[in-house]
């Protein structure tokens, strides 16, 4: 006997009604307040020890000198790069992975970050680039390589399993074309390539917070509003054709969202893997609701990075690993359940 979900629905005066979902909903609220804290904890932590409590009031305007200036301008734009990255690679996962109707279809597996990776490791190699130069690079290069992915999969429309089996493709051919730049590299370069490759927060600033902000306030709100028919997009392209979803035309525009918001936070962070992959199959667990769970993503991506970029710091001694490689390891693992998950259920 199936037990039926809590939900809601919300009257405006206007003749307008919205169906909530109480369990979506409150895993929503809990992954902000543990996004929230994470980053509490992580800006208190450093060289420079600060409680919970003065993080706070100093966040506020209520501490010292040397609390504001520690918090405002040395750790805030970390901590606010890895809330935005971290969300941005979540809603971009989930993106791909609905408009693919594949689990696996993450930028991770689709080749993304190994093209702003190409595009990152051009700039370094090649042309001995200043930190703006990769950024644009980067972007450059993740852009390029969603575009060709399109392009190849394209056969009167795109469809899921075709677009995986393409990005899997162009990923190893991109991988190939990395490892032939760090080739040709030399050391200086080579080093200051590997360490960007790996993904990490270190040395972030408001320069790259900005530009994060802009792309979340303008990207966010129009993925939200093509959520409906990207649900009604899951159920195949001709029971939507038969509700009135322009299929072709809303999929090109949320892929294109999808791209520009992965090779962004690339470009900010470095190829920070597994977040896109785990976080939308997590809010997915958590919610327990059919669907993209967009917004519930989104928190998870957020919550997600900051939490593992204080393990990155505080859980390994004296060393302090980039949070690529502890996403990483993370992902592997959640991967290989995942693969164990599918396989046993028959999917692949």
């Amino acid at each position: 006997m199936k037990t039926q979900r809590a939900n809601r629905v919300l009257r405006t005066p206007g003749g307008f009604s919205v169906r909530v979902d109480v369990r979506a909903v409150t895993v929503v609220v809990l992954l902000l307040v543990a996004a929230f804290a994470a980053s509490v904890v992580l800006i208190g932590t450093g060289d420079f020890e600060m409680s919970s409590g003065d993080v706070v009031k100093t966040l506020f305007g209520g501490g010292n000198a040397m609390q504001e200036f520690v918090v405002n301008q040395l750790r805030l734009p970390r901590v606010l790069v890895g809330l935005l990255v971290g969300a941005a690679l979540g809603l971009g996962g989930a993106l791909f992975q609905a408009i693919s109707r594949n689990p696996l279809g993450s930028p991770d597996v689709l080749g993304l970050g190994q093209g702003a990776t190409a595009g990152a490791l051009t700039v370094i190699v090649l042309m001995s680039g200043d930190a703006t130069e990769v950024t644009v690079g980067a972007l450059v290069g993740g852009l390029a390589t969603g575009l060709a992915i399109y392009v190849l999969a394209w056969k009167r429309g795109v469809h899921g399993y075709r677009l995986v089996l393409v990005g899997i493709g162009v990923s190893a051919i991109v991988t190939a074309v990395n490892g032939y730049l760090l080739t040709k590299a030399d050391l200086v370069d080579a080093s200051r390539a590997v360490v960007w490759m790996t993904g990490s927060l270190n040395g972030r600033g408001w320069d790259q917070v900005w530009p994060l902000l802009v792309l979340c306030a303008v990207l966010v709100p129009l993925v939200l509003a093509g959520g409906r028919g990207l649900r009604m997009m899951e159920m195949g392209d001709d029971v939507s054709y038969a509700l009135g979803v322009r299929v072709e035309r809303l999929r090109m525009l949320l892929l294109v969202a999808a791209v520009l918001l992965v090779a962004t936070a690339t470009a900010a962070a470095g190829p920070v893997s597994f977040v896109a992959l785990t976080a939308p199959q997590l809010a997915r667990r958590l919610t327990r609701t059919p669907g993209p769970n967009l917004v519930p993503s989104v928190c998870m991506g957020a919550a997600l990075l900051v939490t593992a970029d204080w393990a990155s710091q505080r859980l390994f001694g004296a060393d302090q690993l980039p949070v690529g490689v502890v996403t990483g390891v993370l992902g592997g693992v959640y991967l290989l359940w995942l693969l164990v998950t599918e396989r046993k259920a028959g999917r692949i």
